[in-house]
C-alpha cells in the first residue's frame, strides 16, 4: 500500500506552485515532496516528467526550493536578495538542458535532455523563478496574508490586490476564523 501523501498546491506560475510544496512555514509545515518519488509526481503533474529521481536529486530540489522561497519572499518585500539563494537559483538555471516546444495546439511544452534529468526540470523551474524576480512578467509578488503561511506568490490579478497565496486553503481558514470569532462576540447574529 503507497503512503498517502498531502495533495499539491497547484497554481498557474511554476516557481510559486514550487515552493508551495512546503507550506506553513511558520506553523505546523507540511512537506509535499518528502520522498524521490514524490517529486517524479510533482513534476509529471506540471509537464516536466522525469521517470526517476534519486535522493540527491530530491536534496538539490529543497535546496532550489529553499532558494526560491528567500529570493521571492525577498524580492515581494523589496530587500536584497539573500546572495546564497542567488547562487543556487543560477547554478541550477545553468545545469539545466531543457528546451520549449511548441505543440500543434499553441501550447508551450518542455522537453528534457533525458528521462532521468531532474537537474533539467529544476533548470525549468529556476529559470521561471528568475524571470519572476527580474520583473518580466505582468503581475506582483505578495506574501500571503496568512500569518501561518506567509508564502510567497504572484499576483496577476487585475487589482494585484489579491492577500492570500490560495484563496481556497489560507483564505478559506482566515475567512472561517473571522466568522468563528464574530460567532463567539455575537452568539445570536447567525439566526
Amino acid at each position: 500500500m503507497r503512503a498517502r501523501f498531502p495533495d499539491f498546491r497547484l497554481g498557474k506560475v511554476l516557481a510559486t506552485s514550487f515552493t508551495a510544496t512546503l507550506t506553513e512555514r511558520r506553523g505546523n509545515a507540511v512537506e509535499r515532496i518528502p520522498t524521490p518519488q514524490r517529486l517524479v509526481d510533482w513534476l509529471a503533474v506540471n509537464g516536466l516528467a522525469v521517470e526517476s529521481c534519486t535522493t540527491a536529486q530530491l536534496e538539490l530540489a529543497w535546496e532550489l526550493r529553499e532558494s526560491i522561497h528567500a529570493a521571492l519572499t525577498a524580492a515581494a518585500i523589496q530587500g536584497a536578495l539573500p546572495a546564497s539563494a542567488v547562487q543556487v537559483i543560477n547554478d541550477c538555471s545553468i545545469q539545466g538542458r531543457a528546451a520549449a516546444i511548441l505543440t500543434p495546439d499553441s501550447n508551450r511544452r518542455w522537453r528534457l535532455s533525458s528521462a532521468s534529468s531532474v537537474e533539467d526540470a529544476l533548470g525549468v523551474i529556476a529559470a521561471d523563478a528568475i524571470s519572476i524576480i527580474a520583473g518580466e512578467r505582468d503581475g506582483k509578488l505578495a506574501l500571503c496574508a496568512s500569518p501561518t503561511c506567509q508564502a510567497a506568490f504572484f499576483d496577476t490579478s487585475q487589482s494585484r490586490t489579491r492577500r492570500w497565496c490560495d484563496m481556497n486553503t489560507c483564505g478559506n481558514r482566515q475567512k472561517k476564523a473571522r466568522f468563528n470569532a464574530n460567532q463567539r462576540k455575537n452568539p445570536g447574529s447567525a439566526k
